[in-house]
């Protein structure tokens, strides 16, 4: 079975074959959870919510949940016996170890890993079949925010495998608000992240309108925005100053990875960027 779902992405090297098992592990992980009441109290966001349930042309590699109401004292912990036995019932063993973590947050993390031998996973023959020969360790990290910011819109998305379930998933539009938010005020020095910009283009050719007010009660929260209200305009020239303090070289080298055509990329640039967002559509605030 795990033969055949790895077959339909049609990988051409061991590369795009891991990514496509990751793919997998994370669906089973979301079948696990959906035979709880995890999707009562949270929805799926992020890059491999955007993947999965609207055909985003990347990979991602986490599973991000946020609380549909605050709530401090979330664990994860009574969710991980589901997950475990969906994977035992595919013949496969995973372990999950908390995240151990130097700075507190309101983000509750977990790490679903495969063992670290191939054949504990009791698929050491179907993954040799598949092209997987290295001995590689698939991490998936699983994060829940347990005080997030609200305002976003959810909507239920039917995944069919390993059998017909529903998730509960932000809309498109309040994804879009995650991703501005991410992209305009990740806390990173140097580093660029190019997922982040990859995204950004999608969202705009795609036409999905960006939810203002999400994006505002993010902004607020983490404190880079003040006043009480944002508009077009003002989200455009935040983005146009990113545009011009980053390097475009560091962020394809950050995407290339993710994707199958690096051509793609050739046309990226500031100019581009610039020209790009001009296209952006907002949704309409009440």
């Amino acid at each position: 079975m795990i033969k055949d779902w790895i077959a339909e992405y049609e990988p051409k090297n061991e590369e795009e074959t891991l990514a496509a098992f990751r793919e997998i592990m994370q669906e089973i992980a979301l079948a696990g959870l959906s035979r709880t009441d995890f999707f009562t109290k949270a929805a799926f966001y992020g890059g491999t919510a955007l993947r999965i349930f609207y055909k985003l042309d990347r990979f991602s590699e986490d599973l991000d949940f946020s609380l549909l109401e605050v709530n401090p004292d979330f664990s994860l912990e009574p969710y991980f016996s589901a997950i475990l036995s969906e994977f035992e019932s595919l013949g496969l063993k995973v372990s999950i170890n908390e995240k151990d973590k130097k700075i507190k947050s309101a983000i509750e993390s977990a790490f679903l890993k495969s063992e670290t031998v191939w054949k504990e996973l009791v698929l050491e023959e179907i993954v040799k079949q598949a092209g997987i020969k290295s001995n590689k360790i698939i991490k998936i990290k699983i994060e829940v925010d347990r005080q997030p910011p609200l305002k976003f819109e959810t909507e239920e998305k039917l995944l069919i495998r390993p059998f017909s379930f529903y998730v509960k998933c932000f809309s498109p539009s309040s994804l879009f608000a995650g991703k501005m938010h991410a992209l305009l005020f990740r806390k990173w020095k140097t580093r660029v992240k190019g997922r982040d910009w990859y995204d950004l283009e999608w969202y705009i050719k795609k036409g999905i309108p960006l939810d203002i007010e999400h994006f505002l009660h993010r902004a607020k929260e983490t404190k880079d925005w003040q006043e009480e209200t944002i508009n077009k305009q003002q989200i455009i020239e935040l983005l146009q100053t990113k545009i011009e303090n980053i390097s475009f070289k560091n962020v394809k080298e950050d995407v290339v990875r993710f994707i199958k055509d690096d051509k793609v990329l050739e046309i990226w640039s500031p100019s581009y960027f610039n020209d790009l967002i001009e296209k952006m559509k907002f949704k309409k605030t009440d």
